[in-house]
């Protein structure tokens, strides 16, 4: 697998020059964008993964998901940019649902057909819980009940203070996490599993990778903006769609590939952190990031999602809460949460 994503590579990023200098065909150079950022995504993942050998699986995983978070956050950028407002929340409406329940369940369905009963922090599953619900339930649905009695400009005023509120906690949390209360999280089996594993990469080749490909993938995803209009006209897409599915697979493939391989490997904690890290990380920290930056912007994005992207991410919190808080996971609590997917997938398809 990794000879194909190197092959990807070798041809990929020639052609997305190439292409992009001699204007070939949107729909082709969409494809050969996409491919190429998943390709990139694939060394991002073994890269974070040898990292996580090195400093621990919460740290790991935390890295994993903030490198993944990197690609679709750049892209989001350059969509801000391109005044797609919906296609920024649409992406991180996807990049909720597509990590609870696409990532999270094929990392319990992949690893649950290799081993019967998985465990992981239940500690840490409980404290991540109260954090969905306050990130996606309360400062996502606030904004989106007052904005219909309030003006654009306090809307906006009520989005910016919600942003600055969710980035002041999620590094509360981070603090909490990783140095007052690391000991509670701390899981001697998961520790002791990855000691006895030797990274692939060194330290410092890894975090040259991470950088290279960051570099690359920020060129990229520039290009990729671009071809969204055409390729929503040339398929029937609406924006909604391409954000919630298309954008938020190709934004989030480095956890994607992570999530799984940990789980595969039996390292739960590690892809659980991946999983929800990645989704906690988006709604309390990308998301208003996003907020903030678009004031520079011709066009601000308010943090107001529509009625369809606000009940699906509520039911994703509400039904990994419901299947992760024992600690616990197989492979039929897998397949629940990905066919959730699938479900959503089809209605903003059809939407």
């Amino acid at each position: 697998m990794n000879k194909i994503f190197l092959i990807m590579l070798i041809i990929g990023i020639p052609l997305s020059v190439i292409g992009a200098l001699f204007h070939f065909p949107t729909i082709f150079m969409f494809i050969i964008y996409c491919l190429t950022i998943i390709a990139l995504a694939s060394f991002m993942g073994r890269a974070t993964e040898s990292l996580t050998l090195v400093v621990g699986p919460r740290v790991g995983g935390l890295l994993n998901a903030t490198f993944g978070n990197a690609v679709e956050l750049i892209i989001s950028i350059f969509s801000l940019k391109a005044g797609l407002i919906g296609v920024v929340l649409a992406s991180l409406t996807g990049s909720v649902i597509g990590n609870l329940l696409l990532v999270g369940g094929l990392s319990f369905f992949i690893g649950g057909l290799k081993f019967k009963v998985q465990k992981f922090n239940v500690f840490d599953a409980r404290h991540n819980s109260g954090l969905l619900m306050f990130a996606v339930i309360v400062a996502f649905v606030i904004p989106e009940i007052f904005s219909s009695n309030l003006t654009e400009a306090k809307t906006m005023a009520l989005s910016v203070g919600v942003a600055i509120i969710l980035i002041l906690l999620y590094i509360a949390a981070l603090l909490f996490k990783l140095v007052t209360h690391r000991g509670v999280y701390h899981t001697k089996e998961a520790e002791d599993n990855i000691e006895t594993e030797e990274p692939e990469w060194s330290k410092g080749k890894a975090i040259l990778i991470l950088a290279l490909a960051t570099l690359v993938v920020a060129y990229i995803s520039e290009k990729l903006v671009h071809t969204f209009e055409t390729v929503g006209e040339q398929f029937g897409w609406t924006e909604l769609f391409i954000g919630v599915i298309i954008v938020a697979i190709v934004g989030n493939a480095a956890e994607h590939a992570s999530a799984v391989l940990m789980a595969f490997k039996n390292k739960m904690d590690v892809a659980v952190e991946i999983a929800v890290g990645s989704t906690l990380q988006v709604a309390m920290f990308v998301a208003p990031i996003l907020v903030l930056i678009s004031l520079f912007f011709s066009e601000t994005m308010p943090l107001v999602f529509t009625i369809p992207e606000i009940v699906a991410m509520v039911t994703a919190v509400l039904l990994n809460i419901v299947l992760s808080n024992d600690g616990e996971s197989n492979w039929f609590e897998g397949a629940t949460l990905v066919s959730a997917y699938l479900i959503m997938a089809l209605g903003f398809y059809l939407l």
